[in-house]
């Protein structure tokens, strides 16, 4: 099984979140010993963020088992579709395509989502398996 990591997870994790930092890594530790971990183009910029060089970063997430698998054109195309069918249906733009770039991955290339997002994954990405470490 190919779980595909949203950025909440990891920052749960490499920040040693009080609330969900312990659940956000047993989840991990679940799905490596299940398949493979995998984050797209938009989580690893959004964790890089809170790195200071590369060399971190990708360290911290080999240890962890995260592979970096890239959005591809159908994952793309996917995200953008949802993102304008949220945005036609009156949805602000508090929700940024990165959101919709990291479901659209999922889709494609993961059996599930491991996030906390659940309520925006299944309104928007209605086929995609979630995974929720807080429920």
């Amino acid at each position: 099984m190919i779980t595909a990591v949203d950025t909440n997870i990891l920052f749960d994790v490499f920040t040693a979140d009080a609330t969900f930092g312990a659940a956000s890594r047993a989840a991990l530790t679940r799905c490596l010993r299940e398949g493979a971990l995998i984050a797209c183009d938009a989580v690893w910029a959004e964790i890089a963020a809170g790195f200071r060089s590369e060399e971190p970063l990708n360290r911290d997430m080999e240890m962890l088992g995260v592979r970096y698998v890239p959005i591809d054109q159908p994952a793309a195309v996917s995200a953008g579709q949802a993102w304008r069918a949220y945005r036609d249906a009156g949805g602000t733009r508090r929700r940024i395509l990165a959101d919709f770039l990291i479901g659209g991955h999922a889709l494609r290339h993961a059996d599930w989502l491991l996030t906390r997002d659940r309520g925006f994954y299944r309104r928007h990405f209605e086929a995609l398996e979630i995974l929720d470490p807080s429920e």
